[in-house]
């Protein structure tokens, strides 16, 4: 943790040139504290500051970790205003890639015999994409395979180290101001950000999230998963086969292909939803440039292939029967069975009534029920929304922003495929159907089943923390445990093969 005039000359630096770029502007308003209206307005002069805030310029110039940051604000259109979040969405790590003659030492440094050309026949020292954490080259293996090769930049760890550290100092105090900093919570959306930033600084996790993800989508053909070459990827270099398609924000390359646009929208819904709510595993980032359109061929129609594991979102299974229900009681118009999941996840606080906010929800809900995304004036439909959780004092959700966030791309990609596309008709069968599976007699009966038969085996374990509490009088004085025996790699095989074999025998009785 650094000194506090460490954080506060890297706020006055960072200050400087957000300012430059109009983008402290929205500081300067009246309903803010007197102290950060003040530094807002010092902050600027002599600037020369646009009246219109630039705000994703404002943010490249300070760095790289707080590209990321605006990327994650970027979900938050309650927290920094509409007009923001929609400049930040820009921020896509469009920054200058660094020289090959860094890269080169960054990819021979993470093979044992210090070179790549062991591994690979050749690699493009130009990178095909350069983010604000790492850069793509395209490579070609030893054996002959078109690859993709993912190089974290020199030195990148230090540099989000030291700012998140200063992003949590001023959360931190932003949150003690109390009143609407206090309910937005922005040290958890600031350690959400931390959790983000950390997973994508092992390129090991994000290959194994790409092979999760795969197994999660093996439902659906047409959603695309490249594959991981294990033997060549480390913390800091990852290999995935090379995807020959088209990038979904290349609308010149779209219009040039021949292919069922409905169709490959409804296979991105599909596919999110199965990985959202079947899955709860997903891809947080499923924006138009980690996307291809593989065109069609004569053994299959039009593919989607999805790129970039470094944002994912994980919602466990009551939190996905919640959203599940409250997606399809809004696409039903079943406001009161929306408005009690809220209440029975712990959304909105108990001492709301819940008929009050399922007619709040009702004014939301029913002047876009029915209508196509494009007819939608999204101002208003968040304007609404951000209306009803000031006034019900709901907590941010952190375990949902990217949900949220990852909910909102899809759509807007789902309209470049097919401008026509309403993403809630689509959706709704898909819901119906997994929330009847999921809720059924069969399902209820055997959660109950799994419930109780963990129970059954906790009972020696709370049978013996009882007695070790409440000796019995006259009783032999417990014996102290015995040392543990040294480990003895031939039995530990056999357990854990009777360990599975006993699960199963329980499996099979239960079920």
């Amino acid at each position: 943790m650094a000194a506090v005039p460490v954080h506060l000359w890297r706020m006055l630096v960072w200050g400087r040139r957000l300012a430059r770029h109009g983008a402290l502007r929205p500081f300067e308003g009246p309903r803010l504290p007197v102290a950060i209206r003040a530094v807002a307005r010092v902050a600027r002069i002599g600037t020369g500051a646009p009246k219109t805030p630039d705000f994703a310029a404002g943010l490249a110039a300070v760095g790289p970790a707080a590209i990321k940051l605006g990327q994650a604000l970027a979900t938050r259109p309650d927290l920094i205003g509409l007009e923001a979040a929609t400049d930040l969405a820009r921020l896509q790590d469009q920054v200058p890639p660094a020289p090959w003659s860094a890269i080169e030492p960054a990819i021979n440094a993470s093979y044992a015999n210090g070179s790549w050309r062991d591994r690979f026949e050749s690699i493009d020292p130009v990178p095909v994409g350069a983010a604000s954490m790492a850069q793509v080259h395209r490579g070609v293996t030893s054996d002959g395979r078109q690859v993709a090769i993912k190089v974290l930049r020199p030195d990148i760890e230090a540099d989000l180290a030291r700012a998140i550290d200063t992003y949590e100092w001023a959360a931190g105090h932003l949150e003690t101001l109390g009143g609407e900093f206090a309910r937005l919570r922005p040290r958890a959306v600031i350690a959400t950000f931390k959790g983000w930033t950390e997973g994508e600084l092992d390129l090991r996790r994000e290959a194994a999230s790409a092979s999760e993800l795969a197994e999660a989508l093996e439902g659906i053909p047409d959603f695309i998963v490249p594959g991981i070459d294990w033997s060549r990827s480390s913390r800091r270099v990852l290999v995935i086969d090379w995807i020959d398609g088209i990038k979904l924000n290349d609308a010149a390359g779209m219009a040039a292909i021949d292919f069922d646009r409905r169709k490959l929208a409804e296979v991105l819904v599909h596919g999110f939803l199965q990985q959202a709510i079947a899955q709860g595993f997903f891809h947080a980032d499923l924006h138009q440039g980690n996307l291809f359109l593989i065109p069609p061929g004569p053994e299959h129609g039009a593919r989607l292939a999805v790129i970039d594991f470094g944002i994912m979102g994980r919602i466990n299974r009551r939190a996905r029967l919640y959203l599940a229900e409250i997606l399809h009681g809004l696409v039903t118009g079943n406001y009161k069975r929306v408005a009690e999941i809220h209440f029975e996840a712990g959304y909105v606080p108990p001492h709301h009534n819940p008929a009050a906010f399922a007619t709040a929800l009702r004014a939301v809900g029913e002047p876009i029920r029915g209508k196509r995304a494009k007819d939608v004036n999204i101002t208003q439909l968040l304007d609404g929304l951000f209306a009803i959780t000031r006034s019900f004092d709901m907590p941010v959700q952190p375990h949902l922003l990217l949900l949220q966030k990852t909910m909102v791309m899809v759509e807007g990609v789902a309209l470049t495929l097919d401008p026509q596309v309403n993403m809630w008709e689509v959706a709704e069968p898909y819901v119906r159907d997994w929330v009847r599976d999921e809720m059924g007699p069969e399902t209820v009966i055997a959660d109950w089943l799994v419930m109780n038969a963990r129970a059954l085996t906790d009972l020696p374990r709370i049978f013996r923390q009882w007695v070790a509490e409440h000796p019995i009088p006259g009783a032999a004085p417990p014996q102290p445990p015995l040392p543990a025996l040294p480990e003895r790699r031939g039995w530990s095989g056999l357990w854990l093969a009777a360990a599975l074999a006993a699960g199963l025998m329980i499996g099979r009785w239960l079920f």
